[in-house]
């Protein structure tokens, strides 16, 4: 008999039952299957996913009213990066997205490592099935799409480097985050970077503890922000001097506070909001390939509906747009994560993953 796939923070399952138990206040959650479930993943997935569709909307849009196309979801904004709501969106929250992915990569690992006589094999198998996913959202939806780069850097970098020892992936991950800043690149260059360093976080046992203490992340996150300051500033100035170095301090502005919103996150988990934030943010984290996928054809019925070319919309007309979807895929997240254990995207992935079908509905 084969083994029964474990729900991970990639497959975003609420368990194999619907029996769970708290282990206390900012401490993980354990299903019925041994597995502890670290609430803030989801609650980082769902946020950086709110913000990467605020980021992808306009980009989206203009695949309606033009035959151009840009990688928005990483380099989204960099015309008016240093104005308005791009300060605060562009580039600052693909770096989360892709830590996480990283880390849920090493997570899936481990998982399938107490499984399976052959972990890599799955997660191969994992890596091309969102490549296909990627490339049929690339040709059919958007040209913008990030999962084909996920994919393929998932295959050249992610799934090699878990031959390597820890150390070694944590400097490495180090180098090729750094190398991008000084050449002055920023976006898809970052990401095999902040994959390693997510996998190395959780080697190190990082994300196991993630929610056990406040002064690391409130440390981090004063460091991040003192550090934020300066780089947006100059991003600023870069920016609307036209410099040659506008791609470092845009990428390296992105990165600081993307660490910010990170930490801030982890403190507010250990606060009273804790129940809101999960309640807003984790469900649409725990489906958020479904979410991301779907996003697109949203937006590109938006972009119809509306009818005027994107460059001419507000500020305004892009929050409403995202809040016009992201309202509904909360809604949609939330009622159907009563009834089932993930996602419809996400359970035929970790279908494909196991090579075995997974139970959908909750054990009642």
């Amino acid at each position: 008999m084969r083994p029964e796939p474990p729900p991970t923070p990639e497959d975003a399952g609420p368990g194999q039952s619907t029996t769970s138990e708290t282990t206390g206040p900012g401490r993980p959650t354990a299903t019925s299957s041994g597995r502890p479930r670290v609430a803030a993943l989801d609650v980082l997935r769902g946020f950086a996913l709110c913000g990467i569709l605020l980021a992808n909307v306009k980009p989206i849009a203009h695949m309606v009213h033009t035959a151009q196309t840009t990688q928005a979801v990483v380099v989204a904004g960099q015309d008016d990066a240093w104005l308005g709501l791009g300060l605060f969106v562009d580039q600052r929250f693909f770096p989360i997205f892709s830590l996480l992915f990283g880390i849920g990569f090493s997570l899936l690992l481990d998982s399938a490592g107490r499984r399976v006589p052959h972990p890599r094999v799955l997660l191969l198998r994992r890596l091309l099935v969102l490549l296909a996913l990627g490339l049929a959202h690339m040709f059919l939806l958007w040209r913008g799409d990030i999962l084909t780069i996920y994919a393929v850097v998932g295959l050249l970098v992610l799934l090699p480097s878990t031959w390597l020892p820890r150390w070694a992936v944590a400097g490495l991950a180090a180098v090729l985050i750094a190398t991008p800043l000084i050449l002055s690149s920023n976006g898809v260059p970052l990401v095999p970077g902040l994959f390693l360093l997510g996998s190395a976080l959780t080697r190190y046992g990082v994300i196991d503890r993630i929610e056990s203490s406040a002064r690391v992340p409130a440390a981090l996150g004063l460091a991040f922000a003192a550090g934020a300051v300066p780089a947006v500033w100059l991003q600023i100035e870069s920016g609307a001097a036209g410099a040659g170095d506008f791609g470092s301090w845009f990428g390296l502005a992105g990165l600081l506070m993307a660490g910010a919103y990170v930490c801030a996150l982890l403190l507010l988990l250990r606060t009273p909001l804790r129940p809101v934030l999960q309640g807003v943010f984790a469900p649409l984290g725990r489906m958020a390939l479904t979410n991301y996928l779907s996003a697109t054809i949203l937006v590109l019925v938006a972009a119809r509906l509306i009818g005027s070319s994107p460059d001419g919309w507000s500020e305004a007309t892009v929050l409403l747009i995202a809040a016009a979807i992201l309202v509904p895929q909360w809604l949609v997240s939330t009622l159907w994560l009563r009834r089932y254990r993930q996602g419809p995207l996400e359970w035929l992935w970790r279908w494909a993953t196991w090579a075995h079908r997974p139970p959908l509905r909750h054990i009642r």
